[in-house]
């Protein structure tokens, strides 16, 4: 099976360049799109991640990023209602990545055994889980956990990427035009193709922040080896991409 992948972006964060690049233009700010994926293709309607509930639409973002949608604005682009979603695939369950989850009342979500555990019980030193947003999912018995690499759908799989947060899983896409990986973990571009500032000490820059800085560089290389296509979590010139694959 072969699926098309729509970018939509759903939320905005403003932070310090290096909160994607380890160390890295700590002194530059960046304008980071929150996106909601959603996989075109299948029995299925899947998304992949449902974002923040504020998409903050302010002209500075207009003018640095583009539009952004609320989550029900970004579904009905493909003449969708929550109520439609059979299949969320969370990439790791920071906040800003699992707002819109009490919208699906009929989603079976999937993430890492790991990640779930971690949101229930998470250390000081991350304090981006809000247990309260999945809720109803838990009540309801719809969260499936997942150890490892794992087949979601016939063309959508997932692939075990930790370091940003324990759990974090890359979602692995078949499309028309080759094997497209959105990341299980926040970064941009850069990060796989790091300045020559930065490639001359390594080949990738791990993420700004992590749980296990070491995992985390290992993941972002994972994704850069298997990869045909790389959708970096939080990459702006994906904003002006209706469709991928």
């Amino acid at each position: 099976m072969k699926y098309k992948i729509h970018p939509i972006p759903v939320g905005v964060r403003i932070l310090p360049k290096c909160a994607m690049t380890y160390y890295f233009d700590c002194d530059k700010t960046m304008y980071l799109p929150v996106f909601m994926w959603y996989l075109e293709g299948g029995n299925k309607k899947i998304i992949v991640d449902t974002g923040t509930m504020d998409p903050f639409k302010t002209k500075d973002v207009e003018r640095e990023l583009g539009k952004t949608y609320t989550f029900i604005e970004a579904l009905e682009k493909y003449n969708l209602k929550p109520e439609d979603i059979d299949v969320i695939i969370h990439t790791h369950l920071h906040n800003d990545h699992c707002e819109n989850d009490f919208y699906c009342t009929n989603a079976t979500i999937y993430v890492q055994k790991k990640e779930y555990d971690f949101m229930l019980s998470p250390h000081p030193i991350d304090f981006r889980y809000d247990k309260d947003l999945l809720e109803d999912a838990i009540e309801e018995n719809r969260i499936v956990l997942l150890d490892g690499d794992a087949e979601i759908v016939d063309g959508v799989s997932v692939m075990f990427t930790p370091g940003h947060t324990p759990g974090g899983q890359s979602v692995v896409v078949e499309t028309a035009k080759g094997k497209a990986i959105i990341t299980g973990f926040c970064c941009i571009m850069e990060n796989f193709y790091p300045p020559p500032k930065a490639e001359r000490f390594m080949p990738v820059i791990p993420p700004g922040i992590n749980t296990d800085i070491i995992a985390g560089y290992d993941s972002v290389l994972r994704v850069k080896e298997e990869a045909d296509i790389i959708l970096p979590l939080h990459e702006p010139s994906l904003i002006k991409e209706d469709t991928i694959g």
